[in-house]
């Protein structure tokens, strides 16, 4: 039939549609009220969903401030990085223009978000699992790059560690109120990485 594969594309568009609904109602909630105080209930009254919806997309209500369809993103635009580039000039070029775009387009939403990770234990432990998955599937695409299987424990290793450390950098930015520009502070964490630590000078003996 001439009109049937517009439907799995229509299917995915009313899905993105309901995921930004429940995701704008959340924000907007816990901006408003606290997010102890934006329960189930109220963000699906305010997205106009069902609350058994809201769970079916999201399956615990941190994931609605830490999963945002990125993850194939940033796949696929690690894998359109010029193929001699070093791995972690890679990662970083992917993850700083993601953290660009988001501060540009959502910028209220990407600090309630940092200052909730922080604020909020239960967000900070679902970041970590999230992180988690978000490496997972960049492994494969790190493999691809560095000759490695993506199941190398060399492979897993390098992912988390730059994952870890940006997500570290982004806590230490909302710890400290926000005021210094992210994204400067995880170009940072990435040289970091790549210098390794640097010893300062000891300061003068204590009498």
């Amino acid at each position: 039939m001439a009109g049937t594969p517009a439907r799995p594309a229509l299917r995915e568009r009313k899905k993105l549609k309901t995921r930004t609904a429940i995701r704008r109602a959340t924000y907007r909630l816990a901006a408003e009220r606290g997010w102890e105080a934006a329960t189930i209930e109220q963000i699906a009254a305010a997205a106009e969903v069902s609350p058994s919806t809201v769970i079916r997309y999201f399956p615990a209500k941190e994931d609605i401030l830490l999963t945002d369809d990125q993850d194939e993103l940033l796949l696929a635009r690690l894998r359109a990085r010029p193929a001699d580039e070093d791995p972690l000039d890679s990662l970083r070029a992917v993850v700083l223009d993601a953290v660009t775009a988001a501060l540009a387009t959502e910028p209220e939403e990407t600090r309630l978000r940092t200052r909730l990770i922080v604020e909020i234990p239960a967000v900070r432990a679902r970041l970590t699992e999230t992180t988690a998955r978000t490496g997972r599937l960049l492994c494969s695409a790190v493999a691809e790059r560095s000759g490695h299987s993506p199941d190398d424990l060399e492979v897993r290793v390098f992912t988390a560690a730059v994952l870890g450390a940006l997500r570290e950098a982004t806590v230490h930015w909302a710890e400290r109120g926000q005021g210094d520009d992210l994204v400067p502070l995880l170009d940072r964490t990435v040289d970091t990485l790549k210098a390794g630590l640097t010893l300062r000078s000891p300061g003068p003996a204590r009498p």
